[in-house]
């Protein structure tokens, strides 16, 4: 469920054109919020659009609520509302080392494929990778997969020459391994469709508010009730 909502901050930065520090943020601080806490305390809905609102603040890229919320036709009121409830949970640590940038940093070195290459770092951020591994490795993954398709050049010679500046003979194995498995998760990663979704949030809604699956069993039977009086006042009036 929630990689549904880290998939919808990509859609509303990508949308608003946003950087993509500013999606790598937010998504982030929208992983880190619900370490914290669960889906049947706090909405992701609403969460996501104030962590799309406070990395636009954090990033110093000035975008209102209220142009925020109308872009999205969302209650602008609701994203303020949950501000401080975010800050607090993400204890007002607020910096996020993006792997966009180190993308950046990357591609200089080998050829000019930044672009190609944070479409897969987009893969990487709809998993737990960007909480368990640096932005350097999630960077070099992505490279790794786009490079197994466009063979532009030899990775493995690559990844010597940047674990030999570091100058640890155990490094290049180690990193290989922690790449592979950055590579398992986005393989293993499933993203529910928006119809299942609907039936998520329904159940959620009943989790959150118990009495509301009792009214709405009220309000069925009371439709029922009306109905067939409805019914039969037809049936007595109707001519002999």
């Amino acid at each position: 469920m929630l990689r549904f909502y880290e998939q919808k901050i990509q859609e509303v930065c990508g949308a608003f054109k946003f950087p993509h520090k500013i999606q790598a943020t937010a998504i982030l601080y929208f992983k880190r919020f619900y370490l914290r806490w669960s889906v049947m305390e706090h909405d992701p809905k609403h969460i996501m659009l104030t962590c799309i609102y406070t990395s636009c603040k954090v990033e110093e890229f000035h975008v209102s609520a209220e142009e925020l919320g109308k872009g999205i036709q969302q209650d602008h009121q609701v994203i303020l509302r949950n501000e401080m409830l975010v800050l607090q949970s993400l204890g007002f640590d607020l910096i996020v080392y993006s792997p966009y940038r180190s993308i950046d940093g990357f591609a200089d070195d080998i050829e000019d494929l930044q672009e190609a290459a944070k479409l897969e770092i987009d893969k990487n951020m709809l998993t737990d990778a960007p909480l368990l591994f640096p932005p350097g490795q999630l960077a070099l993954a992505a490279l790794r997969r786009l490079n197994k398709e466009l063979k532009a050049f030899d990775f493995d010679r690559y990844v010597k020459s940047v674990c030999s500046r570091l100058r640890n003979t155990h490094a290049e194995a180690e990193l290989v391994n922690f790449l592979n498995d950055i590579d398992v998760m986005v393989k293993d990663a499933k993203i529910p469709v928006a119809k299942d979704m609907r039936h998520i949030d329904r159940k959620l809604k009943h989790c959150r508010n118990p009495g509301l699956h009792d009214e709405n069993k009220k309000r069925e039977k009371k439709s029922k009730h009306k109905s067939k009086r409805s019914f039969s006042e037809m049936q007595s009036s109707a001519p002999a």
